[in-house]
């Protein structure tokens, strides 16, 4: 098989930089060349731009954007019959884009179900519980958990089962109620949670698979008994040895796990991780990875999710982000980083890709009055072709600029600034004109919270605007 042959687009102000980072990688075979497109703002490169300058044939087996270079990149492979893909944002992070996946890590593969509870189901109404049903579906779940709640009338549970299977929803029945839980049976439900030894006939009166737990807290020896009862009547089931809150048994449940799943190698299990998302007092997606990495280790194929505290709104995503990653390394024989910033939400493991004499040498280049924004390890970098100037709070800016009868322009640079104070003391990493990624927590992409458009706008929003228009010459302006 013939080597690779990667070419990297670029624009003059990177080029350099683009340069000496690549001289820096271990490509192996590969062998790589640098095309410069004649534009100064690489990621401003539009699909005609390219369609036009691109040389044809192209001499490349793989042909690597600028990470913000936002172009269909399917019409471009199209057109010239090599793969087009987007590389890092960042330059620097073109080494390890290339040492460790060599392309965008597959994240489309994990092996485990979420269950997602609805937990105050009886105080809901039929349309009310379908419309959640259907926002966490969308987050990730991949069944509808309908709990109930102790002594609290549930008339409609059938109806609320019924309405979810026909909108194409699996559902599970969580009741500590006998009757409540034939009812969802017999509704359609397709997992019944939790039964055990005492209430196996159920199981064997319902098509619903049953979800087991111990018949007293802590009985590995009754969910056996309960599980062999149930094979030998060739019925499947999902076994829950039960997971404790932290200092309420926490350690010991953790060990149940890895107790059942020596005996019983096979045998599908579930770990419900709501006493540790909703009972501790952190980030959730932190905990989630965790209890994932466990999950993972010990292949447990089904999670429980709750969501009661607004501290872990967003924990069926991060479930779903959590199991693609261990997914992921676990079938790399991998540890579980560098493929996905979905759960680094406070902090990032490489905020700060350009060192301050980086950025120093990158403002020496620029030669037009625009500001351009950095942060970097020793503070807020601001800069154009007359000044350069480091600080790190927005005030301390505000007296050095000479924007006090521009209030466009004042406003777009104190949005940016203070944006940029966040990131510098989160250590998360910025790019002027992109919203902070804040992964999976964040409520709304990153793009709906930025693009202020203001009458004073820089140039960067001019020729955004006029690209936008289909003026590729805007791309190619030096002031």
């Amino acid at each position: 098989m013939a080597a690779e042959r990667l070419l990297f687009l670029t624009g003059r102000l990177a080029k350099p930089r683009l340069e000496k980072v690549a001289a820096r990688i271990d490509f192996g075979a590969r062998s790589y060349a640098i095309a410069d497109m004649g534009v100064k703002v690489a990621a401003l490169m539009t699909e005609a731009l390219i369609r036009r300058r691109l040389p044809r044939p192209v001499e490349a087996t793989r042909v690597i954007l600028p990470g913000r270079c936002r172009v269909d990149l399917d019409a471009l492979s199209a057109a010239f019959g090599v793969p087009f893909e987007r590389g890092p944002e960042e330059l620097n992070d073109l080494p390890a884009f290339f040492g460790k996946h060599g392309a965008a890590p597959d994240l489309s593969r994990h092996d485990m179900r979420i269950f997602a509870e609805i937990v105050d189901a009886p105080r809901m109404s039929v349309a009310a519980i379908l419309e959640r049903g259907r926002r966490l579906c969308a987050a990730g779940a991949d069944v509808i958990d309908i709990g109930g709640l102790p002594d609290t009338p549930f008339p409609h549970l059938a109806e609320a089962v019924q309405a979810l299977k026909a909108d194409g929803l699996a559902v599970s029945v969580d009741s500590a109620s006998i009757l409540e839980l034939r009812r969802g049976a017999d509704a359609g439900a397709d997992y019944l949670l939790s039964l055990t030894e005492k209430t196996l006939r159920l199981a064997e009166e319902t098509a619903a698979v049953p979800i087991l737990i111990p018949a007293s807290h802590g009985d590995l020896a009754s969910l056996y008994r309960a599980a062999d009862a149930l094979e030998r009547k060739g019925l499947r089931h999902i076994c829950d040895p039960v997971l404790d809150p932290i200092h309420f048994g926490f350690t010991d449940s953790i060990l149940r796990y890895a107790a059942f799943r020596r005996e019983r190698p096979d045998a599908e299990m579930l770990m419900g991780t709501g006493n540790l998302t909703e009972l501790t007092d952190a980030d959730s997606g932190g905990v989630t990875a965790m209890l994932l990495g466990i999950a993972s280790e010990l292949r447990i194929g089904n999670l429980l999710t709750v969501q009661v505290s607004p501290h872990t709104r967003r924990t069926v995503e991060e479930h779903d982000a959590a199991r693609r990653m261990m997914f992921a390394a676990r079938e790399d024989g991998s540890l579980p980083r560098d493929y996905t910033a979905s759960l680094l939400s406070l902090h990032e493991r490489r905020p700060f890709p350009n060192s301050p004499d980086e950025i120093a040498q990158l403002a020496g280049e620029v030669r037009d009055r625009n500001f351009r924004i950095e942060v970097a390890e020793d503070g807020i970098h601001l800069f154009n072709r007359d000044r350069h100037l480091m600080e790190r709070e927005p005030f301390a800016f505000f007296p050095q600029l000479g924007v006090e009868n521009d209030g466009g322009h004042a406003f777009y640079l104190g949005a940016e600034l203070a944006r940029a104070e966040v990131a510098w003391r989160l250590g998360k990493r910025y790019a002027q004109d992109e919203g902070l990624r804040w992964g999976v927590a964040a409520d709304a992409p990153a793009e709906d919270l930025t693009r202020l458009k203001q009458a004073g706008a820089t140039l960067s929003h001019a020729i955004r605007a006029r690209r936008d228009r289909g003026d590729d010459s805007a791309a190619d302006d030096d002031d």
